[in-house]
């Protein structure tokens, strides 16, 4: 599952911003064209999702065509390069599109469900959690989700696992 859109109170970052966080951290990115993605639609997704891949389990991520039109974003291409943020939008992993296909939902194949890792890797797993998503996806862009609505299928390899940022701490040292 990933998620697209801005939230008001934690815009996602521009590119630029997101690049030079990397430069500072010593992180030189493979050739490609750059974009930036998030996983989820809440704090508690973003982690789960994260952390699947992280371990190796998930090497997939499917996205809501509609969404992407709606924001106005370039539908992934095999050979981009994504920086994948986490809920706070700072830089959590880098990963290469290795395929892409856009189908309809109802469409989504059992082997691509289980590559996607999520749940007990099952394709009704997949469609169940998938349709929950979308569902918040399709209101939140204004349209009514329906079996045959196109999502965007991309498999990808991790090409490197970031060290997660400080957390802001409450309390200031003495």
């Amino acid at each position: 599952m990933r998620e697209t859109s801005e939230s008001a109170n934690n815009p996602v970052p521009p590119v630029s911003e997101v690049l030079a966080k990397l430069e500072a951290m010593g992180v030189t990115l493979p050739e490609g064209r750059v974009r930036l993605d998030l996983y989820g639609d809440s704090e508690a997704l973003s982690e789960e999702l994260l952390e699947l891949i992280r371990r190796g389990r998930k090497r997939a991520g499917t996205s809501l065509l509609w969404a992407m039109e709606a924001e106005g974003d370039p539908l992934p291409q095999a050979g981009d390069v994504e920086v994948v943020l986490d809920h706070r939008h700072e830089p959590a992993l880098v990963t290469r599109i290795m395929e892409v296909r856009v189908l309809p939902f109802d469409e989504v194949t059992a082997e691509y469900a289980a590559i996607e890792g999520e749940g007990d890797g099952s394709l009704e797993h997949w469609r169940q959690a998938h349709w929950d998503f979308f569902c918040r996806d399709c209101k939140r862009v204004g349209l009514e989700p329906t079996r045959r609505m196109p999502v965007i299928c991309s498999i990808f390899e991790v090409q490197e696992i970031l060290p997660a940022p400080l957390a802001p701490s409450s309390t200031r040292p003495p």
